[in-house]
């Protein structure tokens, strides 16, 4: 146990400190995890961290009871950001600093995000490879999923002609709420505006299926949901497409639920690696649908 810790509510003051802590305690993992043939892990980018405090305080205004930082001396050391959405609990950030880690402070704020969700019947987050936070994570009661991943730069004579595909707006946050309840059981609701907010929105409805994707400026999905495979696969490719030629793409947190979205990576001519896993508890992994990495 850490002498004189105070795990405590977080507060809007506390964003720039649990950006910093979450960024150094992330790229250390990876660094530690990352395989050998894989690039060297970078810190995060000032845009990403704005990105995260952006993400981070709208958890703040929302789920309150959620968010909690760990300090000693008025150091934050630990964070952990959760959120409920309908009947789901969201662990969307947690993190520990590297010098203070094995002491007990994760095992704390663990314990405080979690009684946040105490209501609900689902629980779902996204988790490193790190063998000590996978561990905790198990014997909390989560089921431990693999996580792939596809990169590399498309193969332009791969990319087929997709013709059901549109751009999105904030008019079509009723649409995707209910692909949400039909895909991973609970809806968005006001976390599409922040992803709105970061990402450009991809949709597609057809008499059977509907479906949408938020992309990032490269051209990467960072989440896919649909009612069906076919229609996921082509919001990936409608994505993948807008990517510059030449330039490098990636689909993370791909489970094994979703082959389809492996098999447009391979159809794309990309990599395909494991990276994580995807924690759930009370369902099954999400399909067709590929989560974002905080947000869900």
């Amino acid at each position: 146990m850490t002498a004189g810790l105070v795990v405590r509510p977080a507060r809007e003051a506390d964003l720039p400190a649990m950006a910093a802590l979450t960024g150094l305690a992330y790229t250390e993992v990876d660094r530690r995890t990352s395989q050998r043939d894989w690039p060297d892990p970078q810190p995060r980018t000032p845009e990403r961290n704005a990105a995260w405090e952006q993400r981070t305080a709208h958890a703040l205004r929302t789920d309150p009871e959620g968010c909690w930082v760990a300090e000693v001396d008025g150091r934050v050391i630990g964070c952990a950001v959760s959120r409920v959405r309908e009947l789901m609990w969201i662990l969307s950030s947690f993190a520990v600093a590297p010098d203070v880690q094995g002491r007990g402070v994760g095992t704390q704020l663990l314990a405080a995000a979690l009684h946040h969700g105490r209501g609900c019947l689902r629980g779902m987050f996204a988790a490193s490879a790190d063998p000590a936070a996978v561990r905790r994570y198990r014997l909390a009661g989560f089921t431990l999923h693999p996580q792939m991943f596809v990169t590399g730069t498309v193969d332009r004579d791969a990319l087929p002609v997709v013709e059901r595909v549109r751009e999105g707006s904030a008019g079509d946050i009723d649409l995707m709420n209910s692909v949400d309840r039909q895909t991973r059981g609970a809806a968005h609701l006001s976390d599409h505006e922040v992803l709105l907010a970061q990402f450009r929105l991809l949709v597609c409805e057809t008499s059977s299926s509907q479906g949408y994707a938020y992309v990032g400026a490269g051209g990467s999905p960072v989440l896919v949901a649909a009612t069906a495979r076919r229609t996921a696969s082509d919001l990936v490719w409608e994505a993948f497409a807008s990517s510059s030629p030449g330039s490098t793409v990636s689909l993370h947190h791909v489970t094994s639920a979703n082959q389809w979205a492996i098999d447009v990576g391979l159809a794309a001519r990309l990599s395909v690696h494991t990276s994580g896993y995807l924690c759930l508890r009370g369902m099954k992994p999400p399909a067709p649908y590929v989560h974002h990495g905080s947000l869900l």
